[in-house]
């Protein structure tokens, strides 16, 4: 029998650390997306941990039923759907806007830029329903309700990109691009391109191509069921920014993954 100041067994330490809650979650979303159930090497293998440290917590699921073992294949139990139960109960009383706004929020005060939430206006448009400003002197400011053309926008081209690959070119044969800037892209194969490299990477940025020394950067947002909600985007002076694109496409990328897993969209394994 444990006693208040005992040293934790070898095993208990290793399920009790902090890495071992990660863990843990990692297992029950691992076991949530897969088809069936699942051994404990492919798991060990999708999760990338030893099999040791993970049969020490299955065990641990298992004696409270998050966890059922049938034939050396583990699977969720009822206690993983009584949890998943009551969390979606506790979702209905928080807005998916508010979910998307604290992200806004966390983004802007990391990037130090203005971060804005595009959806599609019309077939071709967007517009921003959101923005949260960024603090500097000198930065990028849009009204919400401004619309944009799909393809000079970060965020149109990323909306471009997660919408039926098909629509691109019936987009690109009725649009007529106007150039906003010398930098304005306006070649219809180019676009073609630029939309592919955006459904390629998962993230789409411009520099100058809507508006002279503006770069955005934008990613997309997914609900629960995985439809695309709108674009999260990062839009700061390009005289700021040019010198840290790539943290801007990780701080885009990695915020618009947050806050999907937010509204419960898990990424396909």
């Amino acid at each position: 029998m444990a006693y208040a100041g005992a040293m934790p067994h070898a095993e208990d330490r290793r399920t009790q650390s902090p890495q071992s809650v990660t863990r843990v979650i990692h297992i029950l979303e691992a076991l949530a997306r897969a088809p069936g159930a699942v051994g404990l090497a492919d798991l060990s293998r999708m999760l990338g941990s030893p099999k040791s440290s993970l049969a020490a917590l299955l065990r641990g699921l298992a004696e409270i039923d998050f966890v059922i073992v049938a034939e050396g294949a583990y699977r969720l139990g009822p206690g993983a759907f009584g949890l998943g139960s009551a969390l979606m109960e506790a979702r209905r009383h928080l807005q998916s806007s508010d979910l998307v706004r604290q992200g806004m929020r966390r983004l802007a005060e990391r990037s130090g830029e203005t971060v804005l939430f595009a959806v599609r206006a019309d077939a071709d448009t967007i517009t921003y329903v959101d923005a949260v400003e960024s603090r500097n002197a000198v930065r990028f400011a849009v009204a919400v309700g401004d619309r944009r053309p799909l393809y000079s926008t970060a965020g149109g081209r990323m909306l471009l990109a997660t919408g039926p690959q098909e629509e691109v070119p019936r987009y690109l044969d009725r649009v007529k691009p106007v150039s906003y800037t010398p930098e304005t892209i306006t070649a219809k194969r180019a676009l073609a391109d630029a939309v592919a490299a955006a459904r390629d990477a998962g993230v789409a940025q411009t520099v100058g191509q809507s508006g002279e020394g503006i770069t955005g950067t934008a990613a997309p947002i997914h609900d629960a069921t995985g439809t695309v909600l709108g674009a999260l985007v990062v839009a700061a002076p390009s005289s700021r920014s040019q010198d840290r694109l790539a943290e801007l496409v990780a701080l885009v990328t990695g915020e618009a993954a947050a806050i999907s897993r937010s509204l419960g969209y898990r990424a396909p394994l």
